[in-house]
């Protein structure tokens, strides 16, 4: 799969997400093709020439019956396929004990890890290859959990408690902005996710979770 274009993928359902798009892109190129050729053809074919008179033509029922139908199939086709990969994703979770809860707020996510009260602003720390629970809530208005690597979007709703989940399968720092338009300060509103092994979680968590001050965090 070509994948040079995309951001790495290190999530565990990423692949369902990049063959759906690189399906819907193939399909979207061959029409614009498609398009395009005939309507250079039609350019071409149709141009003013001398002594050639324009003909009122109503057109062709069977054609406009075959590319109102061959779309609608392909949505049919496409949503069947998508279906799968979305119950995957959204409609069913696996079972984790490891929930970060977040609160999104103009203009920064607040987050709080297992076992800890205390509140860091704009980074998360999570272990590799580990379920990961987000207990996704929002103060104001509607903002939007995004990390592009991890295939995983979910908007943040006032007044909702919302979960999204992901597995991540490469240790690393990873951006994680807002992805929703959500006030004068949304283009600085972004964090960092800390995916460590888990003998580095266990010792980032033993210094930062259970002391009274920790690397950006306050109580």
């Amino acid at each position: 799969m070509l994948d040079w274009w995309l951001p790495e993928n290190v999530s565990t359902f990423g692949r369902d997400i990049d063959w759906l798009f690189h399906l819907i892109y193939a399909i979207t190129g061959v029409t614009f093709v498609l398009v395009a050729a005939a309507m250079i053809a039609f350019l071409i074919m149709y141009r003013d020439r001398p002594g050639r008179r324009a003909r009122y033509t109503h057109g062709n029922t069977t054609l406009e019956i075959v590319w109102t139908i061959v779309p609608a199939l392909i949505l049919v086709v496409l949503t069947a396929l998508s279906a799968p990969a979305w119950s995957k994703i959204k409609m069913t979770r696996p079972p984790s004990d490891f929930v970060v809860d977040v609160t999104a707020k103009q203009f920064n996510w607040q987050v709080k890890h297992p076992n800890s009260d205390k509140v860091f602003l704009d980074e998360m720390h999570v272990p590799v290859n580990k379920v990961i629970h987000v207990d996704l809530k929002s103060q104001d208005v509607i903002h939007s959990f995004f990390v592009p690597q991890f295939r995983v979007k979910q908007d943040a709703v006032p007044g909702r408690s919302i979960i999204a989940w992901f597995e991540v399968t490469k240790p690393g720092k990873y951006e994680w902005p807002c992805a929703e338009l959500c006030g004068f300060g949304h283009s600085g509103m972004r964090g960092w996710i800390y995916v460590h092994s888990a003998e580095d979680y266990k010792k980032w968590a033993a210094e930062n979770l259970t002391a009274e001050t920790g690397g950006g965090a306050k109580k």
